[in-house]
This record gives structure tokens, sequence and C-alpha cells, in this order.
């Protein structure tokens, strides 16, 4: 393969091309039986002499003559020697995974994981689509060589958060795969999930035998416990720095913890995850809110940098009127009391559900309060009645594929493109919402402006309803002498690529503070920023003496930190 610079750089492409010895070939025609994206043909023609080499080395879209030569040998679907269907993922049935929150995925057996491996080609063009830059088919290859320790080493470079991003990473590597030119994408966050899952506990042992020692003499603090956070925290250690994590609720783990249900994230593998990030020596402080029990004055005076992974857990109201009944709840209020009741904290009639439910939005969160309620109401009442509605029509619903079939199968029903207007009322209770039909969702200069067909109307019957129209940040922790330092753009934080905020040289930023919610961007934002804060802490700090393995350790952590993707560019 070489770099071609005439090649548009875009995410989930590669600015290369073979070049192909023509001098050598046999013409065995083994190269376009497995070529994924099926652009390889042979010639009839090979009339070319030479007596240099390198005569023979040309692109492929070039012939020896010059000009365009009759078409040889094609690949048809007989010759073909890729596996182009995607091993099978089996799942608890609908009807018995809604009585309950078991996690709905089984994942793959050791036979199937090796199965779907084994259709890699180990091209690479998955890595570049992944916020992470993960070792994806070294990892892959893994799997198939039976070498679960090596993949477990190759995960952990790049994510310290495998087990969670096995199950619920929005998987954009997957978008890029070469395979889905022609076939089904190699079940990329499966595979992952499997190596985790499978991984024996010595063998876990093993990867983190070695220590982790404290040689730089700087401390960071790092607020919030979400993936942002606990990136930041995970490799600040691996760096040498001691690092104390600040967590307001009693569980850490953030929106992970708290805002995904247990049939998609149950605990045990958010557990797993924080573990092991514990035992390399970060020290979690949960029941911790900064703002009440410790300032963003006193973590500037006793750390010698702070890094902020917030997250978005604050709601956004609709102001329309009956909104304010108390049998309107917010996602995130609703959510968290879920993870509660999952775990024995709260009893079942300790949440307010009620027979007939609506939900308002069409996200991943939204699927999230719509199937939790289903979940709910089967055990209050033992049968179910959700309702879903967006301002998106169907086929723009922004959830991800898997989120729309599994509500479909537990008997969500759905009323897309329209906007709520009015919450009705009867003798107090809720009864309804009354809907128009959304014309579109954005005004010709692309912002969001929805507009209605006030003569399209629709009433929804239902006795509660939820809100899932998006998150915001919550600041109330920042004092006016600080937030009057900071550039807010849109309520994020506007910081450099390495998190680091404008004119405040000790203070970091990542995650949905900084880029919006997504998960694996965030634990992507929380590894530059412990680089950042490396490259502003590690000439000023007192160095202990470092000895090989730090500094390999070190440097791996340098070596890995991803760099920023197309999308994240053209938003900086």
């Amino acid at each position: 393969m070489t770099e071609r610079t005439d090649i548009k750089d875009e995410a989930g492409k590669l600015q290369e091309r073979p070049i192909i010895d023509y001098g050598r070939c046999c013409f065995c025609a083994l190269c376009v039986d497995t070529c994924t994206t099926g652009s390889l043909e042979m010639s009839k023609e090979y009339i070319y002499a030479s007596t240099d080499p390198q005569d023979f080395l040309l692109m492929p879209e070039k012939t020896w003559q010059g000009e365009t030569v009759e078409h040889g040998y094609i690949k048809d679907e007989v010759s073909d020697l890729l596996d182009l269907n995607r091993i099978a993922m089996e799942h608890i049935e609908p009807e018995d995974r809604k009585t309950g929150f078991m996690e709905v995925v089984k994942g793959y057996s050791k036979e199937t994981a090796k199965l779907e491996a084994a259709r890699c080609v180990e091209c690479g063009v998955c890595t570049s689509s992944c916020p992470v830059q993960m070792h994806i088919p070294q990892y892959i290859r893994s799997i198939w060589e039976d070498d679960i320790e090596g993949g477990l080493r190759q995960i952990y470079e790049t994510n310290p958060l495998p087990g969670v991003c096995g199950r619920i990473c929005t998987h954009n590597c997957e978008t890029s795969c070469a395979i889905a030119v022609r076939g089904e994408a190699i079940a990329i966050r499966w595979l992952k999930r499997y190596i985790i899952d499978s991984a024996p506990a010595d063998i876990y042992e093993k990867v983190i035998s070695e220590p982790v020692s404290e040689v730089i003499d700087a401390k960071v603090a790092v607020v919030g416990s979400g993936p942002a956070g606990l990136s930041a925290a995970y490799y600040l250690r691996a760096l040498g720095y001691k690092v104390d994590v600040f967590e307001e609720k009693p569980l850490a783990g953030g929106v992970m913890r708290y805002g995904i249900p247990a049939y998609r994230l149950p605990d045990y593998a958010i557990d797993k995850d924080i573990d092991f990030i514990k035992k390399i020596g970060v020290n979690i402080k949960t029941n911790k809110r900064v703002g009440k029990d410790i300032s963003m004055d006193d973590l500037e005076k006793k750390y010698d940098a702070v890094f902020l992974g917030t997250g978005f857990f604050k709601a956004r109201g609709l102001d329309i009127p009956g909104s304010d009944h108390k049998d309107v709840m917010a996602a995130m209020d609703f959510l968290p009391q879920v993870r509660d009741y999952e775990r024995g904290v709260l009893k079942l009639e300790d949440i307010n559900i009620k027979e007939h439910v609506l939900v308002i939005g069409g996200g991943d969160v939204a699927f999230d309060v719509a199937r939790s309620a289903t979940r709910l109401q089967m055990l209050k009442y033992g049968k179910s009645s959700v309702k879903l509605t967006s301002l998106e029509n169907w086929d723009e619903l922004p959830a991800s594929d898997d989120e729309v079939m599994e509500g479909v199968d537990e008997g969500i029903q759905f009323f897309c493109g329209n906007g709520p207007q009015e919450v009705l009322l009867k003798d107090g209770n809720i009864v309804g919402v009354r809907m128009y039909k959304c014309l579109c969702l954005f005004d010709a200069d692309g912002r969001f402006n929805p507009q209605f067909d006030k003569e399209c109307v629709i009433d929804i019957p239902t006795s509660q309803v939820f809100l899932s129209i998006g998150q915001m940040p919550d600041y109330t922790y920042f004092p006016e002498t600080l937030k009057s330092k900071v550039i807010f753009n849109r309520g994020k934080i506007k910081a450099d690529q390495f998190g680091k905020v404008e004119g405040l040289d000790w203070l970091f930023v990542g995650g949905d503070i900084m880029r919006g919610p997504d998960l694996i961007s965030g634990v992507a934002d929380g590894h530059r920023a412990a680089q950042g804060i490396d490259d502003y802490l590690y000439k000023k700090a007192k160095v202990k003496e470092v000895s090989a393995y730090m500094e390999e350790l070190r440097q791996a952590v340098k070596d890995n930190t991803p760099e920023l993707t197309h999308k994240q560019k053209a938003r900086m």
C-alpha cells in the first residue's frame, strides 16, 4: 500500500492504494477472490516487456499500455472466498426478557467468536473510525489464535472500559468495515465483549500484575467518574501521577451506572472495568459532590491539575401546557430510579409507573425509558402499554438500530413524526398528549427549528409522560469567578484538542461537557487529556527515579493517544 495525497481524507477511508507488481503476478486471481469491495478484476492482456523491474509496479487503475483493456476474470458468488454474513448473536426472547432486567444479548461462545473473527481481513480501516483508535485487527486475531491474554493486553492499551464498550459502544468502527461494502460488517463490538467476558480471573491478574509507581510528584483531581473521568484517571495513573476521582453518587460509573438499564449494561460489567482501574492505584471518592463537599477553589489549591468530566445529567424541559404535572417525568430522573430498583435500593412501589405510558423522544435514551417502563409495567400489572413519539419520522430515528428493533420486539407502539403541544388533563389526571404533525426539524440555515402542521392533530391517550428530549450540563459547582474565565459554546466548555481550557493551564475538560454525549468519544477525551496534563506537569513537577517498566508504560500511553476524528476536527 502507498499513500495517496490526491485522495480526500475521510473518516473510515484510507489515503492509501495498492501498488501491484505485475512482473511477479502469476495471474492466480486470489487477490480478486478475496477483495472485500469487489473492485479488483483481471485483464486478458499481458504483452508489456521491460528490463527494469520497477516498470511493472503500477497502480491498479493504470495499464501497461496506458489504455483500457478488455476485462478477463471477474469474481462471482461461486468464487467468493469471503464470508459476507455475520455470525448471529443470540438474544433472550422478547416475552422472556420483558419480565425482568436480565441482560438481553447473550454474547458469543468460543466457537461462534472464532467463526466471526475468521471473517476479518485485517485491513485496519476500522481503526481510523474508532475515536480511541483501538487495535481492532490485532485483538480480533487474538481470538482466532486462542490468545485471550494477548487480546486483553491489546484492548487495554487504548481502552480502559472494554467491558462497558463491548456492550453499549456506538461501534462507529463497524460502519467503515471493508466487509460491509458487499456484506455484513464484522461484529467488532461483540468480539471485544467476548475477550473481556471470557478472560479468566488469573489472566486479568496477570495483565495487571506489574505495579504502577507514582513516579511524578504531582496530584491530579478528576471530577466525575463517567467514561471521560475514568479514562483520564486510568491513563494519568499509568503515566505515574497520584489521582483522586470525586463522584457525587454512592457508586462510581456516572451515566454508565445510573443512566443505562441493566438489560443493556449489567453492574458486573461496570464493576469489572472499574475494579481494574482501582487496582492500578486510582483513588475513587464516592458521595463527594464538588461544589458542596469540596469547592473548585479547594481543588485548584490542593491539586496540580484538575480534569472535569461531569457529563450531561440535567434534563431539558418541555414548555407546553400541562408539562408541570406530577406524572410528567424526565428520563434522567427516571432511569437512576430504575437502576436503584434493579440493585435493590428501591422497591417497585417506590417508582411511579402507570398502566399507560407515553415517551417523548427518539434517541437511545428514549428507548431506554420505554423499554424500562415496559418491564416495570409487566412486573407491576402483568401487561405493558408503552407508546413512543418523536419529531423524527420512523426512518430518521436517531436511536441505534439495535434499540429500535428490540423495542419493536417488546411491543412498543410508535407515533413518529409528531410534536407535542399540550398534556391533556381530566379531573387532575393525565389522559393524553395532543400532537401536531412535524413538517421539518431544521430551517434553511440548518438550525433546529421544528415546523408543524396545526391542521393535522392527533391525541395520543396516556396516563403518564416521560420526557427524553435531551440533557444539558449542570455547572452549579462553578464559582462565578471561574465561570467568567471560561468560554462556553451552547453549554459546552471550549478547550483545545487535549481538553485544556484556554487561559486556565491547570483546568482540563472532556466528555459530554466538551464534545457531547458519546461514551467512546468520552474515553478518547480522557486519554488525550491525560497526555495534555502530562505535557503541562511533567517538566515542572519533581520526577522520581523511573524504572524501565514505568518508562515503557509512559511511552505506551503517549504512543496510543488517539488523534481527533475527522468530525471532531471539524467541530474544534
